[in-house]
C-alpha cells in the first residue's frame, strides 16, 4: 500500500502525487520508474516514471495524463487514498557525467520524466539547454522547475499561444547546426515526437538518447509486453532500458504495437465512464 499525501493539477487533465514511499525513494536514480495498480483485483497494470523523490520524507513523485480508463481511475484519487499495489524502482538509471553540452528535449508530459534527468545532468556539471513543448500553453508543464535547472530554457508551443510557435524539432535543428555542436541530446514525449527528435540530430551525428514508455505487465522482461526493436535485436523496455539510443529505435513498429490496443483501450475507457454515469445516478 502507498498513501497519496499531496495532489495537485497542474493542466487540463495532468495531474502531480507525492506517494508515501520511503524504500523506492532512497534507492531510485533518475531515469527509473514504477509500476502501479490502481485496482487491486482487476486493475490494469501501469509504468509511470519517477519524476522526483525525496528519501528523508520517504516519498515520491508521479506526474500523468489522464488519457486511459487506468490513469482517469487514478485521477479520482485524493490525498489520504491508498495505492494498493506499487513496485520500484524499475528499469536502468539514466548514465550520469559530464558530457559537456546536453540539450534535453521534452514533449507534452515527456517534461515530467525528463526532469529528474535534467537535474542530474546539471549537478554533474553540464551545460544543459533545455526544449519544452505542447500543443498549446494549458499543456505546458514544469516551467517553473526547469528553468531553475537550464542554462538556456526554450519554450514552444504547436499553436504558438506562448513561447514560440514551433515544434520542438525546429530549435533543436538550430542547435545542432551551431557552434558547438551539443555532445549530446536526450529527447523524453510522444513516440513520433522522439522519433522526429531522433531523425532531426543523426545529420549531425550527436547521440541521442530517448525514454520509452511501452506497455508493460510485470516489469521483470518475463512478459514480454515491452519488446522494442533496437538496432535489429529485441529488447525488453523494463529490464533493458527505459533508455535507448534513439537512431537505432524502430519507432514505427513501436508505434504499431501500441495502437494495436487502441480499440481494447478505447472500450475500457468508455465502460468505465458509462459505470460512472450510473453510480452517480444511483445516488441521487
Amino acid at each position: 500500500m502507498s498513501k497519496i499525501l499531496l495532489k495537485e493539477q497542474l493542466s487540463k487533465d495532468v495531474y502531480m502525487m507525492n506517494l508515501e514511499a520511503p524504500l523506492i525513494a532512497e534507492e531510485r536514480s533518475a531515469g527509473q520508474f514504477i509500476i502501479l495498480q490502481v485496482d487491486e483485483d482487476y486493475g490494469e497494470r501501469i509504468p509511470l516514471t519517477i519524476a522526483d523523490a525525496d528519501s528523508k520524507a520517504g516519498t515520491i513523485t508521479i506526474i500523468f495524463q489522464a488519457v486511459g480508463k487506468s490513469t482517469l481511475q487514478l485521477s479520482k484519487l485524493n490525498v489520504g487514498d491508498e495505492i494498493p499495489i506499487l513496485v520500484g524502482p524499475l528499469g536502468r538509471p539514466t548514465h550520469v557525467e559530464n558530457f559537456g553540452r546536453v540539450v534535453c528535449v521534452g514533449g507534452g508530459i515527456g517534461v515530467a520524466p525528463l526532469h529528474p534527468i535534467a537535474q542530474a545532468l546539471k549537478k554533474a556539471g553540464n551545460q544543459v539547454t533545455i526544449i519544452i513543448g505542447a500543443r498549446n500553453k494549458g499543456l505546458i508543464i514544469l516551467e517553473d522547475e526547469m528553468k531553475r535547472i537550464a542554462d538556456d530554457l526554450i519554450v514552444v508551443t504547436d499553436d504558438g499561444s506562448y513561447g514560440r510557435r514551433a515544434l520542438v524539432t525546429e530549435p533543436l535543428k538550430e542547435i545542432c547546426g551551431g557552434e558547438p555542436k551539443p555532445n549530446m541530446v536526450i529527447a523524453i514525449g510522444p513516440p513520433i515526437m522522439m522519433k522526429f527528435c531522433s531523425e532531426t540530430t543523426r545529420p549531425f551525428g550527436i547521440f541521442t538518447q530517448v525514454s520509452l514508455n511501452t506497455i508493460m505487465v510485470d516489469g521483470t522482461g518475463m512478459c514480454g509486453g515491452c519488446r522494442v526493436n533496437v538496432g535489429n535485436e529485441t529488447r525488453f523496455v523494463c529490464v533493458d532500458g527505459p533508455e535507448f539510443d534513439g537512431h537505432k529505435v524502430d519507432f514505427d513498429n513501436m508505434m504499431a504495437r501500441l495502437n494495436s490496443y487502441k480499440a481494447v483501450e478505447r472500450i475500457a475507457h468508455n465502460c468505465y465512464l458509462d459505470q460512472q454515469v450510473t453510480d452517480k445516478d444511483a445516488l441521487r
